[in-house]
């Protein structure tokens, strides 16, 4: 079985040596970067399956790292910082995170959310789903195909078109959907999964304003409409 690869950055030598001691005993294969550019670097020269990004980097902002890999990868995301404020979470969820955790923080807390990760985005069964001859959801390859183009998503994204298009017509609450795609989370912010379905709309949607698949179901929540 080939071993998961995860990228740790973190411009502060300690903690990558404690993380990468954590994930190492859990089986997983590190690589490390101290700063953005080298981060960059390191994901585009090697088969990195997850990230875990510190974002005060002595370069440039672990922001603007996750924006540039977001430019050409969906790999899964995890922002390590000091920041706790909403507005940084929130930030962070916008631009393509999928979890989130603050210094300080327990080793054994991180590698639970790594391995939480892990197994949400394992590929489930063999399925496809169509509607209107334009959006097709393939959940044995894990692809979501508009118009012929296939669509990048990140994890979360995928987990919550997944939740909602199995499931058309019913309503999830915003804590539903969180729940779903994070599990236990210090962090609950609802304006988190707002960000999600924004990125959403904008990707499989004609008109991310006007959307025609996911609803907005006013003081409840959100649906999926396959007509």
């Amino acid at each position: 079985m080939v071993r998961k690869k995860i990228l740790v950055v973190d411009d502060e030598v300690k903690i990558v040596e404690v993380i990468s001691a954590y994930l190492k005993n859990e089986g997983y294969e590190v690589v490390f970067a101290t700063n953005g550019r080298e981060a960059i670097d390191k994901y585009k020269s090697n088969d990195i399956d997850l990230i875990i990004l510190d974002l005060m980097l002595p370069d440039i902002s672990g922001e603007d790292v996750c924006k540039e890999i977001r430019e050409i990868s969906d790999v899964p995301i995890i922002m390590l910082t000091a920041k706790t404020g909403e507005d940084s979470v929130l930030n962070g969820y916008s631009l393509g995170s999928d979890d989130y955790i603050t210094k300080p923080f327990s080793p054994r807390q991180l590698v639970a959310k790594v391995n939480a990760l892990f197994k949400r985005i394992t590929k489930p069964e063999s399925t496809k789903m169509y509607f209107n001859d334009e959006l097709i959801i393939d959940i044995k390859s894990s692809e979501v195909i508009k118009n012929n183009e296939i669509v990048s998503l990140t994890p979360s994204e995928y987990k919550i078109l997944i939740m909602l298009a199995k499931n058309p017509q019913q309503v999830f609450t915003r804590e539903e959907l969180l729940d779903y795609i994070t599990g236990e989370n210090d962090y609950v912010y609802d304006r988190i999964i707002d960000t999600h379905i924004k990125n959403l709309r904008f990707k499989i949607e004609d008109d991310s304003k006007n959307p025609r698949y996911i609803k907005t179901v006013r003081s409840l929540g959100y649906k999926f409409d396959e007509n």
